[in-house]
């Protein structure tokens, strides 16, 4: 309830400024602007939705996939640890705003540079909560695996991947919002379609309030795929979010 009356405070503020500040509409659209061409231009807004929306969905399944795999590797073998680690550290200095023109360049205006440039800002965050969920494990469980006579791969099937399920979900809901980002620059450095592309082309066009009404969509994506992680993780998973110390 406070988050909604503050949300409306904040419209109900910028409605009021932009009316009577007097300014231009391609600058600053109000929200009434931004509304109206939700409605007026929502087969041209859906029509590209739909094209972020699969770039994100498969990008951020493609970084879930590889995430898991690296991690995994890297619990097994200490060797790759000292060597993967620091590999993975150093992708996430690279500049996405210049990489994402090279991907473009070397693969095409298609899906998969926006593919691989969600992927690699998504690996990381999944990687590092996944791989931090499973060092964490209690080291009593597995010797009393280790005394039933398991094997290695048994104590991890039946151990240590239940427990590594909130640290995918958690990394998972991290790379909700940065998905949305890398997705739209990976459309702004080359692409034919898409909310990223259409918001680059409106500004041009002195459809700002389109552009807007894109962001607008985008974000509330993002919050949703966020809530619908949050919800599978307290169904899913409901004895992660029990406190410490209590009965199940």
């Amino acid at each position: 309830m406070t988050a909604a009356l503050l949300l409306l405070g904040l419209l109900g503020g910028w409605e009021a400024y932009t009316r009577l500040s007097g300014i231009d509409e391609f600058v600053l659209p109000a929200p009434t602007a931004i509304a109206s061409a939700l409605y007026d231009d929502r087969a041209l807004l859906w029509s590209n939705f739909t094209v972020t929306a699969g770039e994100i969905g498969f990008g951020m399944l493609v970084a879930i996939v590889l995430g898991l795999a690296f991690a995994t590797a890297i619990h097994f073998s200490e060797g790759l640890r000292r060597a993967l680690y620091p590999l993975l550290v150093g992708s996430q200095t690279i500049p996405i705003v210049l990489i994402a023109p090279l991907l473009v360049a070397w693969w095409g205006f298609g899906l998969t540079p926006k593919l691989a440039i969600v992927a690699l800002v998504c690996f990381f965050p999944i990687v590092v909560p996944t791989l931090d969920a499973l060092d964490r494990v209690d080291d009593d469980l597995r010797k009393l695996m280790r005394t039933f006579g398991a094997s290695r791969w048994q104590t991890f099937r039946m151990i240590e991947a239940p427990a590594a399920l909130p640290g995918v979900l958690t990394g998972a809901k991290l790379s909700v919002a940065i998905a949305a980002i890398a997705a739209t620059f990976a459309e702004l450095a080359g692409s034919e379609a898409g909310l990223g592309n259409l918001m680059l082309k409106a500004i041009p066009q002195f459809e700002t309030a389109r552009a807007f009404a894109a962001v607008l969509i985008l974000s509330a994506f993002s919050v949703a795929l966020f809530a619908l992680l949050a919800l599978a993780e307290r169904r899913l998973l409901p004895w992660a979010r029990q406190p410490r110390g209590t009965a199940p």
